[in-house]
């Protein structure tokens, strides 16, 4: 769609603002948490502790051994308490000891049986009392039942928090992990989407509408022996609308609705997601006849053999009992198992023979009549200009899926509220669809001199677009930085196009090589500018030779390659038998081919060099050209390349 964006380096991405923290625990009215017991209880000991320690606690200035000797033996000692090794007591007046006046005393003893001070103590009447060393029962117990108390809290705090998590269960959220992950949806309720709200897929709506019909009078198919396909895998790139079919499947046959994604079912505890699949069919089945939507099936149906831990890992497991309820011993005919994946060559082959997945839905990307109808419906609800022209936009929007779309409705209302418009116009299109092919304008500024290298590039790609023959028509020519590229080209294609033929391509790659060769011609040498163009003109040329037969010396052989290496990294690697002789042919046709476009596109230049400088000048002076503009510009076109 974008041919010859002049793409330059740029820094990746901010990263998302982190999420907010989930708050904690609340506590009901007038009723004191676990952690206000704790709390109590650390108070209490403490207490305990300051009242049985309280007399040893008592501030006494600490005396030598000689020292207490020496003053029981002068009888100035009125009377001792002896704990363990620690002797406190109190004199009968207060003498001076190392410059201090003291009554009461604390000092050591060298040991419990000190033959030589209790004798004196008792000769000088001196009142000696003894205590133990050893705590209270319950205090031990306390002290000892403390640190097991806060483990025990810390425990269940945790546990607490993981419920709340993963879902409400025992300790660590085991029960919030075997709790199915499913979401029922009635017909009364939320699904209230219906076939008439899904535009375009008119074939995959016609393959559904007998499973609808199925769903609302079942007897109809019993009454000849028909059944009705167990299961149905919708598959196709991201965004096309295939949960959005699921739904409305749900909606046209007013049955109850289960989604869960594929993901879901797999848990760090190996069971879990078998115990949450049969949990699932169990649900369906009482509620019968209903839907069962599993999105992004991918994640739990890959091919089996390919785990780390042989057949007893999680998914594996998963993947058995979803096979064992789609079609085993106790199969229900009126739960219909819907699935949608970008990814069908992944699956499981069990899993997509006739009785699971009977029926595969192929939900493309939207044809232009069908983006009109996808415009249509998402413009239907907003203010749109009487000049809008929906027509234009959906050709303008090839490859564009139906989120696409949804998304370039949004951003041109957004674009419009900005502008403070009261209506919806084709510039907010137009802008909205830059911002999300393009990206935001750049604030870089360029100097004269890039700037007019930009302007030449551009002007090469468009003067070869517009005066070779099979090329597309050119829509808009810009040198306004966005994203990462500092100008682009673009061409929009007359209609949709599955298929192209050699001239095609061929005329594609001169296209892609007007910027190089315009610098070439024009400055005397080429720019990195010209990075992007060559990386794309180099994967069209190697598939015309490896891929679609289109050289003569590979022939109509198709070799297989990749460009990873999961040992080695990135590296080019063709598989498939080729020799390093083919390999060596491939590589020299690819250059071949690129040199041939190269000089196909100068000598165009050469011969167009007045509608070049033109171009170059009003690029230049306005910045952006639009189709009236160019076709202005330029002589009418010639036909030939």
């Amino acid at each position: 769609l974008l041919k010859g964006a002049m793409s330059q380096s740029m820094p990746p991405p901010a990263s998302p603002p982190e999420s907010p923290q989930t708050p904690g625990e609340s506590t009901s009215a007038g009723r004191p948490s676990w952690k206000g017991w704790v709390i109590l209880a650390l108070l209490l000991a403490s207490f305990w502790a300051w009242q049985y320690f309280g007399s040893v606690s008592e501030p006494h200035p600490e005396i030598s051994y000689t020292q207490l000797y020496r003053l029981a033996d002068e009888g100035k000692v009125r009377n001792v308490t002896l704990r363990g090794q620690q002797v406190t007591g109190k004199l009968k007046q207060k003498e001076n000891i190392e410059g201090r006046p003291i009554e009461t005393f604390k000092s050591m003893v060298p040991s419990q049986d000190d033959r030589d001070l209790l004798p004196l103590l008792r000769g000088k009447s001196v009142e000696v009392s003894v205590k133990s060393e050893e705590q209270p029962f319950a205090l031990q117990l306390l002290v000892n039942l403390i640190p097991f108390a806060l483990i025990i809290g810390l425990w269940v705090w945790f546990s607490r928090r993981a419920s709340r998590m993963m879902g409400s269960g025992g300790p660590f959220g085991a029960g919030g992990m075997l709790k199915s992950r499913k979401h029922r949806f009635e017909r009364e309720g939320q699904v209230n989407v219906t076939f008439d709200d899904v535009a375009g897929l008119a074939s995959a709506k016609q393959d559904l509408l007998e499973v609808v019909e199925f769903l609302r009078h079942p007897e109809h198919f019993r009454r000849l022996g028909g059944k009705v396909p167990r299961g149905i895998l919708f598959y196709g790139p991201p965004g096309t609308g295939k949960t959005l079919l699921a739904r409305a499947v749900a909606g046209e046959a007013k049955v109850p609705f289960f989604s869960i994604n594929g993901s879901e079912f797999i848990e760090l505890f190996v069971g879990v997601g078998a115990a949450r699949v049969r949990e699932l069919f169990e649900e369906a089945k009482k509620v019968a006849p209903a839907i069962l939507f599993i999105d992004e099936i991918d994640a739990v149906g890959r091919s089996r053999g390919a785990g780390m831990g042989g057949g007893h890992d999680e998914r594996e497991q998963t993947l058995n009992q979803l096979l064992s309820e789609m079609d085993g011993f106790s199969r229900n005919d009126l739960t219909i198992v819907l699935a949608a994946t970008n990814r069908p060559d992944v699956l499981d082959s069990a899993l997509l023979r006739p009785g699971r997945f009977d029926r595969r839905v192929m939900v493309d990307r939207p044809e232009c009549a069908a983006r009109r109808a996808i415009l249509v419906v998402h413009t239907k609800d907003k203010p749109l200009a009487p000049e809008i022209n929906l027509d234009s936009v959906a050709r303008n929007t090839p490859g564009f899926s139906g989120a696409d779309l949804a998304n370039l409705v949004n951003e041109a209302a957004l674009g419009a509220t900005r502008r403070g418009a009261d209506f919806i116009e084709q510039s907010d299109f137009l802008a909205a669809y830059d911002k999300i092919v393009l990206g935001d304008p750049r604030e870089t500024k360029l100097d004269p001199h890039e700037k007019k290298r930009v302007a030449v590039h551009e002007a090469g790609h468009a003067v070869v677009a517009h005066f070779t023959k099979d090329s597309e028509p050119l829509e808009r020519v810009t040198i306004i930085p966005r994203g990462m590229a500092l100008g682009v080209t673009q061409q929009t294609p007359g209609a949709d196009r599955h298929i192209m033929t050699r001239a095609e391509l061929s005329a594609r790659l001169v296209m892609l090589m007007g910027g190089y060769a315009a610098e070439s011609v024009v400055f005397g040498d080429v720019s990195s500018g010209a990075a992007n163009d060559l990386q794309k003109a180099t994967d069209i040329a190697f598939k015309m030779v490896a891929h679609f037969g289109m050289s003569e010396r590979v022939g109509p052989v198709y070799h297989e390659h990749r460009t990873e290496h999961p040992f080695l990294g990135q590296r080019l690697a063709i598989e498939g038998g080729t020799s390093d002789a083919t390999v060596h042919v491939i590589e020299e046709e690819t250059r071949t081919f690129l040199s041939e476009a190269v000089e196909r596109a100068k000598l165009l230049i050469g011969e167009r060099r007045a509608e070049l400088d033109r171009m170059v000048d009003a690029l230049l002076e306005d910045e952006t050209l639009d189709r009236d503009r160019i076709v202005a510009l330029f002589d009418p076109p010639t036909g030939t390349d």
